[in-house]
């Protein structure tokens, strides 16, 4: 397929055989090729913006939490999944008492959460910390270590094992994807 600027070359060659009106048509042609060239730029950074950032939303949030269950929190309007938590599901007691367990933990607290990037489903995934006596604790360590969770190994790196209260494996239900 031939473009203008071929077209206008062969037909009066170099720019100096053309006229003022074909001169012009042979410089605007030469500025439609840098424009081309500027939009193949554009699209290629445009893409980079877009992709190159989805990395980068490793971040750090912070303030007020709103419990979901067990293991998801709402902290400054972002769903937060905590990693390496698996706590039982709303549909049963054990995971309504994880639920009122959270609340009360968290209650009138500040909430600092430390977002790895990852995602699953609304969620961002992350590990949250609260200050007690001033020292930074985990919160998924101590909702597992009070029973109301189980250390997910696949998530975790089995980091909350050792915090599991005897007989914790036995009473709550673990996810297969665990």
């Amino acid at each position: 397929m031939l473009r203008l600027d071929d077209i206008i070359a062969r037909r009066y060659g170099t720019s100096e055989s053309l006229s003022s009106s074909d001169e012009l048509a042979f410089e605007l042609t030469k500025i439609a090729r840098r424009f081309r060239n500027l939009k193949h730029l554009l699209t290629v950074f445009t893409i980079f913006l877009c992709f190159g950032t989805t990395s980068v939303n490793a971040r750090e949030i912070s303030g007020t939490a709103y419990v979901r269950d067990a293991d998801t929190v709402v902290v400054a309007g972002t769903p937060v999944r905590l990693n390496g938590v698996d706590a039982p599901e709303l549909s049963n007691r054990y995971g309504r008492t994880a639920k009122a367990f959270m609340e009360r933990l968290l209650r009138g607290e500040q909430v600092f959460c430390d977002l790895n990037g990852d995602r699953t489903y609304d969620r961002w995934v992350g590990t949250c910390f609260i200050e007690r006596d001033g020292q930074w604790v985990d919160v998924g360590a101590v909702v597992i270590a009070n029973g109301h969770a189980l250390d997910c190994q696949r998530y975790s790196g089995g980091r909350y094992r050792s915090l599991e209260p005897a007989g914790a494996r036995s009473r709550l239900p673990q996810s297969n994807y665990c």
